[in-house]
């Protein structure tokens, strides 16, 4: 069965975003990052930006990339409608015109029964690329946790995981420093049961 893999950067302080959604708080790529990116999760710099970074390997990990329309919404403001063209594309939304784009498949229906579906399909694994309240939304059917820490500290914005007080344990898979700039990607497995 495929994994439901949450793939964020993530602040020190557990923000994704700005209250607006920028990301720009997190700094200019770090070149150490952008390697290790282009190593272990091509697929996860959007197509437009490929060719830019020099990404021509094949998928490391994803086939499948899904998000809120929070998430998404960026993209079409500046008119990409299809971020992740490499990739089968999902965006959960009620609002959002189905016909936004034929490469992107807009589902208003229930994630988490979806989603689970879309797990029993053959393929490679699935990257949840954002944000925090779709993360929340489904965060019973994530298998991974792979969070990109940087280190600095937001104070407020988008949480890596919204929603109410309800903890969840994670075991540590992996915890690697990228670079000298202080960047540590943690790889967590969710084990499903609260505390």
């Amino acid at each position: 069965m495929r994994k439901l893999v949450y793939y964020v950067a993530a602040s020190l302080d557990g923000f994704i975003a700005a209250p607006d959604g920028s990301w720009e708080f997190f700094g200019p790529v770090d070149p150490d990052l952008a390697a290790f990116v282009n190593d272990r999760f091509p697929e996860t710099i959007p197509t437009a930006l490929r060719e830019q970074f020099g990404v021509t390997a094949p998928h490391q990990a994803f086939d499948t990339v899904v998000m809120g329309r929070g998430t998404y919404e960026p993209a079409l403001a500046v008119g990409v409608t299809s971020p992740y063209a490499h990739l089968r594309q999902y965006v959960f939304s009620r609002t959002l015109d189905p016909a936004t784009d034929p490469a992107v498949t807009v589902v208003a229906d229930d994630p988490v029964p979806y989603l689970r579906e879309l797990k029993q399909q053959p393929g490679m694994d699935i990257w949840l690329c954002g944000g925090g309240a779709f993360a929340a939304a489904v965060r019973s059917e994530i298998d991974e946790f792979v969070v990109k820490l940087n280190p600095v500290l937001a104070g407020g914005g988008v949480p890596l995981v919204g929603g109410p007080f309800d903890p969840q344990r994670l075991t540590l898979l992996d915890a690697t420093p990228v670079g000298a700039n202080g960047i540590v990607v943690l790889r967590y497995r969710s084990d499903r049961d609260r505390t």
